[in-house]
């Protein structure tokens, strides 16, 4: 078990995160998926959403989330619970052990009934997954987005979707869910990250169970195809939505941060000034750079006619950053925007938190300050030579 404290008085919350990492799996992301849900429904301690919700009421307004999320290979099942500092509470209440204690029963003692989960909880969390998934094409945004990574990483554990698959979802039952939590337990790496005014204060209870966890790393994937995978799918759409994944060769990952900026990371960038403004082909159009997987993905909505002119002119984009074709003003706009972006996650307890624990999760220890050194270094030709390294992998269009 891996404890972080990050002792700060520049909130008046204090928060703390859980965090269980296991491997992306094809046969048990549906039950990552669905674990933290039912977990949250009841404890030994707070038997179900009505207690919990009572005791986190009287604690002051505290705020328990809980998700479980794709990272590069692996899930990460993720607990967050924010209360009030111990200095702005009015009575003498320990509201932060509080709030460690009721988070560590959440996780680590649950509800458990005949050797498995409570029934309904299960049955009733079950129906809501199964509506999360079947709605998955509402976002015609996401759902293309999510595609074109799964199209993409094709029998890679990336291309999975973390929300799980639907026929997975009727084999899990209160017993099996049960002894997937034990195994989880038994492998993840678990992480607890305390943030805040009384981080050194608040006593972390010891864990009862024998936990062997996993080595987490961080790989980069090899494409076989040397022509692009072109994808087109009917989605019932009135707007397509043309989306676009990007091999790098480079290694250098601040160099491809700023290189997919300046591809398509804002007003100034070339796929917003070309594409959108002076080709008025797309509503929208960015990239973002994946830096887990070190790949890129670019993500348009344009006219169903637009494809080919559309795709014409982002080729041409990608072609004219490896001639070096990047304007001082483009190289310049994309840096002040990332190191921005990174100040900002300063000033967000959650956004810092989740910030330092994928870096500590990945072995990269870089912190927000170093990050923003790293970025300052990087040349414009920095950049031009990690574009050079760029390949168009897949081509996905969801059409009418």
């Amino acid at each position: 078990m891996h404890i972080e404290r990050l002792q700060n008085n520049k909130h008046k919350t204090n928060e703390i995160l859980i965090a269980l990492t296991v491997k992306l799996e094809k046969e048990t992301v549906t039950k990552s998926a669905i674990l933290p849900q039912v977990l949250r429904r009841g404890n030994k301690k707070y038997i179900n959403q009505l207690e919990m919700n009572k005791k986190l009421e009287e604690m002051y307004g505290a705020n328990l989330t809980q998700v479980s999320t794709k990272n590069a290979d692996y899930i990460t099942i993720k607990f967050y619970l924010l209360s009030l500092a111990n200095k702005y509470v009015p009575s003498k209440e320990n509201i932060a052990q509080s709030s460690m204690n009721l988070l560590f029963n959440t996780v680590f003692n649950p509800l458990v009934e005949n050797g498995g989960f409570k029934k309904e909880y299960v049955k009733q969390e079950k129906e809501n997954l199964r509506k999360i998934i079947m709605s998955r094409k509402d976002d015609k945004q996401s759902y293309a987005y999510e595609r074109c990574i799964e199209e993409m990483f094709k029998n890679k554990p990336f291309g999975i979707d973390a929300n799980g698959l639907l026929e997975k979802l009727d084999e899990i039952n209160e017993k099996n869910l049960y002894e997937y939590y034990l195994n989880v337990l038994k492998n993840a790496r678990i992480d607890i990250y305390i943030n805040g005014e009384d981080a050194n204060e608040i006593v972390v209870p010891e864990i009862d169970f024998e936990n062997n966890e996993i080595d987490v790393e961080e790989k980069f994937d090899t494409f076989e195809n040397n022509e692009p995978n072109v994808v087109k799918e009917s989605g019932n759409v009135t707007q397509g939505k043309l989306n676009i994944g990007l091999e790098i060769e480079s290694k250098n990952k601040f160099a491809n941060l700023l290189y997919s900026t300046v591809l398509g990371g804002g007003a100034n960038s070339k796929l917003f000034q070309n594409v959108r403004e002076k080709a008025s082909l797309a509503y929208y159009a960015s990239a973002r750079y994946l830096r887990r997987k070190n790949v890129i993905i670019i993500v348009t909505g344009i006219e169903l006619e637009n494809y080919d002119k559309a795709l014409k002119i982002i080729k041409e984009q990608i072609e004219e950053t490896k001639k070096g074709n990047i304007t001082d003003e483009e190289f310049e706009s994309a840096k002040t925007l990332i190191i921005s972006s990174l100040k900002t996650l300063k000033e967000s307890q959650t956004n810092e938190t989740a910030f330092i624990f994928d870096q500590k999760l990945f072995n990269d220890n870089l912190t927000i300050d170093e990050c923003e050194k790293q970025l300052e270094k990087v040349t414009k030709q920095d950049v031009i030579e990690a574009s050079r390294g760029v390949k168009i992998n897949t081509i996905y269009f969801l059409e009418k």
